[in-house]
This record gives structure tokens, C-alpha cells and sequence, in this order.
């Protein structure tokens, strides 16, 4: 790109959050202050990452493996989502952001499900960038559920396109991902929006997530205006 050139601004950035657990073990604290502490990042990158012109922020926050945690990290994962859902709804708004939750809602707690839903409709007439939770959520099930809903609707073998599937995924009008990042110095995608992410570019940080701020959304940006995006051209 040439300094005359516009920069690349990605529309939608995917980021798999990943180093809570070993951020705290690194500072000598308990597991849940490496949530804790990851949890206040989240809101900071989202609020950077659609100041900075992406109209798509989503997160990996509890994935469908994730049940297979202790009871009591689970439960206390739990209750920061709670947090996200309802108490932080008043900063959602404040920043203009809009709130979706993309991932199954089967065996997840009624209370929280309720939550979703309240959350989704008090921020749904923001305007400034939208930020996708993934929770419960995985890949696969994500693809397999939208063949089951194609199934469901009796179309024909030569009526399955790609569109078809796309239109049946969670959340289907979240585009494709431009650039996912994935913290804690791990490389590779984890069940991470599979459909979506078929021509993403990836950047991969060393950081753990609770370390990430403003600062790195502007690096992460700066990067991504660097890549030459084909599409297999």
C-alpha cells in the first residue's frame, strides 16, 4: 500500500480469547481474576476495534467445550456473562454498540438465555458497529445445525448452495470474518466461526488477552491494511 493509499479498513474482526487462565497463573492469582481481568479487556478492544472502523467485532468467549471446565470455573464464567448481559448494557449503549450472541442456547441457564434476549433488544437500535459474543458456541455445530434447519425445510438436493447454507448459519447477516486474531502466542483456530472464516486473515500475538489494549487494536489495524487479501484470485 502506498501512503497515498487509503488504508484497509477490516469489516469485521474475529478474536479467539485465549491466556486468561495462564495470565493468571504468570501474576500468582487465582483462575477467576484472569477471567475478571479478561473480561474488562474485552470491553476495551470492542470499543477500540469499532472506533477504529470495523462495523464486526466478535468474540470467543465460552465455547461449547468450555462445560467440560471445573463447576466452580464454569459458574463463575457463567456469572461474567451475566455481567456482560445486563449490568454493562448501559456501556453498550453509551458507545452506540449493538449486543448479538451467536451460538446454541440449548442447556444454557434459562436466566441467561433471558438475558440474551433483554440484552439484544436494548441495544438493537445502536448504530456504532456491532459486537458479536460467540457463547456456547462451536463451529461445527454452528454448520450442523444449519443443515439440520435446511433439512427441516425440505429443499432439494440441487437447492443447497453455499448461500443456502450461509442464510441458515446463527446469525446469519454477521459477514464473513476479514482478520482473526488470536492471543497467548497459540495458532490455530479452535472451532472458531469455520464458515466465516474460509478466506480470514490471521495475526497471532503473543500477549495473553487480560494484556490487550488500545494500542494493539491500532497494531492489529495497521497490520491488516498490509495484507494483500486474493480470495484465491
Amino acid at each position: 500500500m502506498s501512503d497515498s493509499e487509503t488504508p484497509a479498513i477490516p469489516r469485521h474482526v474475529g478474536y479467539i480469547v485465549d491466556g486468561n487462565r495462564r495470565w493468571a497463573k504468570k501474576h500468582g492469582l487465582p483462575t477467576y481474576e484472569g477471567h475478571l481481568a479478561g473480561y474488562n479487556a474485552l470491553k476495551d478492544v470492542a470499543v477500540a476495534t469499532l472506533e477504529a472502523g470495523a462495523e464486526f467485532m466478535s468474540a470467543y468467549i465460552f465455547s461449547t467445550e468450555n462445560w467440560t471446565r471445573s463447576a466452580d470455573e464454569v459458574k463463575r464464567l457463567m456469572g461474567l456473562t451475566l455481567k456482560i448481559l445486563t449490568s454493562d448494557i448501559p456501556i453498550f449503549n453509551t458507545y452506540n454498540v449493538r449486543l448479538r450472541i451467536i451460538g446454541s442456547r440449548e442447556g444454557v441457564d434459562p436466566k441467561i438465555v433471558k438475558a440474551m434476549v433483554n440484552a439484544e433488544e436494548a441495544t438493537a437500535g445502536n448504530t456504532g458497529g456491532t459486537l458479536a459474543l460467540c457463547f456456547n458456541y462451536g463451529g461445527h455445530q454452528e454448520i450442523t445445525d444449519a443443515v439440520k434447519k435446511i433439512v427441516a425445510s425440505g429443499a432439494k438436493e440441487d437447492e443447497v448452495t453455499t448461500q443456502l447454507i450461509a442464510d441458515n448459519l446463527y446469525l446469519p447477516d454477521v459477514p464473513p470474518i476479514d482478520v482473526i486474531v488470536r492471543t497467548s502466542g497459540e495458532m490455530r483456530i479452535s472451532n472458531f466461526m469455520l464458515w466465516r472464516a474460509a478466506y480470514s486473515e490471521f495475526i497471532f500475538l503473543d500477549q495473553m488477552w487480560p494484556d490487550m489494549t488500545k494500542d494493539d487494536v491500532t497494531a492489529i489495524m495497521k497490520e491488516y491494511s498490509r495484507r494483500g487479501r486474493r480470495f484465491g484470485k
